[in-house]
């Protein structure tokens, strides 16, 4: 399986030291990378300097002709080689699954009767769901490039396999922060935390219920070419408007604006709205479900002026409030409160 760390791009921002880890994967293996950095374009002279980097196409050239002439898809990582097409292997006894939770936890699972050196496991607790790596190995010089590769094989396939992005919230690496750390944000989202206990990445846990969108012919068509597991940027997050609606509940005030909601989520304000589009909503609409939430909450809990609770939720006046709370629920924000809340909710199940 060829593969690439990064989103294709003429700028140049692989850094050079995963480039020397697949050098480093040929001297475990007595072999000369002479035709493969040549193949890949790369000058063997730029090897020595820390700063250089390689172009997403340029790695994905030369890992993928490494893997076939090492034979060895680790590229010298365990203490057994995993031969051309074992990753394929890894996709296709997944591709079956019900959803992407039983997915990742196969992929986990099978990638342990590859190799005892590392062993990959899924986690879920408080809504979290963590994929971590135990190293049961000193994996030495090619620490870093085997646990960031194998936390983006398993990243890029989910978000294939789903035919969605994955969004992390954190990624953490058991190593200090390396000269070239400025890479990592292209590799991993959320926020970075290095000298962690485990290589891990986390995401929302809904994501593991959702249905799986590939089929064997679509892994022949992506295994020809394996660039999607790793490169591909999905447009479409399937769980965005969910995140949307948690954070303008629980972080309204950062969230109020498109700009500072979109810079949250890592996004460009225009991707924002064109996903929530293709998801078939408007971020106003979220706006105004998750005022009307608490706007209704406060009405049933709290004997608080309806004027103070039309502030409280974003609006500007108990006038616009009011209006738009009667659009909503059918009845005004006093009567909702004088005891039309449990007819209000009657009629908001019946549009279910």
């Amino acid at each position: 399986m060829s593969s690439s760390l990064f989103k294709p791009a003429v700028r140049a921002a692989t850094p050079m030291a995963f480039v020397r880890a697949i050098v480093l994967g040929y001297e475990r293996y007595g072999m000369d990378p002479s035709r493969a950095l040549e193949v890949a374009q790369i000058a063997p002279r730029d090897l020595k300097n820390a700063q250089a980097r390689v172009t997403a196409a340029q790695f994905e050239v030369l890992s993928g002709f490494a893997m076939q002439e090492l034979d060895d898809e680790a590229l010298g990582w365990f203490g057994r080689r995993l031969p051309w097409g074992t990753y394929g292997m890894l996709c296709r006894a997944s591709l079956n699954s019900p959803n992407l939770g039983v997915a990742i936890k196969r992929w986990c699972r099978h990638h342990r009767l590859l190799t005892e050196d590392i062993a990959l496991e899924l986690k879920v607790a408080g809504g979290v769901a963590t994929v971590l790596i135990r190293e049961h190995a000193a994996l030495g010089e090619l620490r870093e490039f085997c646990l960031v590769s194998n936390l983006r094989f398993l990243h890029g396939y989910a978000s294939w396999v789903i035919d969605s992005r994955v969004s992390l919230r954190e990624a953490s690496f058991p190593f200090e922060a390396p000269p070239h750390r400025d890479a990592y944000p292209l590799m991993f989202g959320g926020e970075l935390r290095f000298g962690a206990e485990a290589a891990s990445y986390s995401f929302d846990e809904r994501y593991l219920a959702l249905p799986l969108q590939r089929d064997e012919q679509a892994l022949r068509t992506m295994l020809r070419r394996a660039l999607p597991l790793t490169v591909l940027q999905y447009r479409r997050d399937r769980l965005l408007g969910q995140r949307v609606r948690e954070l303008l509940r629980t972080r309204g005030r950062e969230a109020a604006t498109a700009e500072a909601l979109a810079a949250i989520l890592n996004l460009s304000a225009r991707t924002l709205h064109r996903q929530l589009q293709e998801e078939g909503v408007s971020l106003q609409a979220l706006k105004d479900e998750v005022r009307h939430e608490q706007a209704a909450e406060q009405l049933r809990r709290t004997e608080r002026p309806i004027k103070q609770i039309a502030l409280a939720v974003g609006f500007r006046n108990e006038k616009s409030f009011s209006r738009a709370f009667r659009t909503w629920a059918g009845v005004t924000p006093g009567a909702f409160r004088r005891g039309g809340a449990s007819e209000a909710g009657r009629r908001l199940a019946s549009r279910g």
